[in-house]
């Protein structure tokens, strides 16, 4: 009898250089490789997404302003995020303390704060949805998406043209 695993994550968890590491399989890296220690686990999950608890955070190679937020538990399921202070000015988002209390945040040094992205067809109209960031203690790793209570904040953001108008 064949078995077919196209879309079942396959778990390898074995000890290198004394840590943990986890074997999984992805629709976008093929099979990768992850420190234990790196896994961000959102005890909500992500709206729409709240049965993947466990992600990990992936570097573009060549350009450190975007990063993809891959799940543990579907390796189809991950998401383009950037650094919104890259291309905003004046976003000054303030986390209310149920949250900073929620993921333990004590330092402002170890809050990574990310932007959702969305990529249309015409990659110059990629937007980033600044009215929820992805907050994330990069020291107790929790992370969270938070709807901010204040700052109206746009959901679409346009990211390229505030960075055309910024280097003008």
């Amino acid at each position: 009898m064949t078995y077919h695993v196209s879309l079942i994550l396959i778990y390898s968890i074995y000890r290198k250089w004394g840590r943990v590491h986890m074997k999984i399989n992805t629709s976008r890296f093929g099979e990768i490789e992850i420190d234990e220690e790196n896994i961000i686990e959102f005890r909500q999950g992500i709206p729409a997404f709240e049965h993947l608890k466990r992600y990990t955070i992936i570097s573009f190679e060549d350009d450190d302003s975007f990063y993809w937020l891959q799940s543990i538990d579907d390796g189809d399921i991950a998401f383009i995020l950037a650094d919104p202070f890259n291309f905003t000015v004046g976003y000054e988002p303030v986390l209310p303390d149920s949250v900073l209390e929620e993921l333990k945040i004590e330092k402002k040094e170890d809050v990574l704060l990310l932007s959702m992205l969305v990529i249309p067809d015409k990659i110059d109209n990629m937007t980033a949805n600044l009215a929820a960031p992805i907050v994330i203690n990069m020291d107790k790793k929790l992370g969270k998406q938070v709807i901010l209570p204040e700052g109206n904040y746009p959901i679409r953001h346009p990211v390229f043209a505030a960075t055309a108008r910024e280097g003008e």
